[in-house]
């Protein structure tokens, strides 16, 4: 019987491939396209420790960063990103060090903007990032494909979307305050 079990369960695999390939494809394809926003989660972290108490912005040492693993992860992003012809426009990052490395080594750099910094240790700062970040993600970016990094908090306040560490949240911005979820994409 067990053995039954694991044949359905691989056939079922392989029936769900291709739709899942070719969910990828169309994301891809939209992302040629441009005018599309990523928003990122940082790459993998040691999640067993978190940022202390005390940590600084401006210190990196002082705060929960990419393991190696993160940074391959953020390299294989941008890799894949140039393989397949991605038009990046602005990039830009909590000014977590996670985040910039993030950035960084996908990307090649982003600009801070502190409305994608964690509001994990103070809520308040929720509903007013939330609407900044809304306000730029709803309108159509002006060249490429918008890229914001992030921290999943920030990512699900805003879609609803808990991402896993490197995960990227693609929208497609309506205009007037609006976006819709395109789809999610692993590293």
């Amino acid at each position: 019987m067990p053995r039954r079990v694991a044949t359905l369960a691989l056939a079922a695999l392989a029936l769900a491939a291709p739709r899942l390939a070719a969910a990828d494809e169309a994301l891809w394809a939209l992302l040629r396209a441009g005018g599309q926003v990523i928003v990122m989660r940082h790459a993998a972290t040691d999640r067993s420790l978190g940022d202390p108490p005390g940590f600084r912005l401006d210190e990196c040492s002082t705060q929960r960063n990419l393991s190696e693993e993160g940074r391959a992860q953020a390299r294989r992003v941008g890799a894949a990103f140039a393989a397949r012809g991605i038009p990046i426009g602005r990039v830009l990052s909590s000014q977590w060090c996670r985040c910039l490395e993030t950035a960084r080594l996908a990307f090649g750099g982003a600009a801070p903007w502190p409305a994608l910094n964690s509001f994990f240790r103070d809520r308040t700062q929720e509903a007013e990032r939330t609407r900044e970040v809304r306000a730029l993600v709803s309108g159509r970016p002006a060249t490429g494909t918008l890229v914001l990094v992030t921290h999943q908090l920030n990512i699900g306040a805003l879609t609803g979307v808990h991402p896993a560490e490197g995960e990227l949240v693609v929208l497609t911005p309506l205009g007037h305050d609006h976006f819709r979820v395109a789809g999610t994409m692993r590293p």
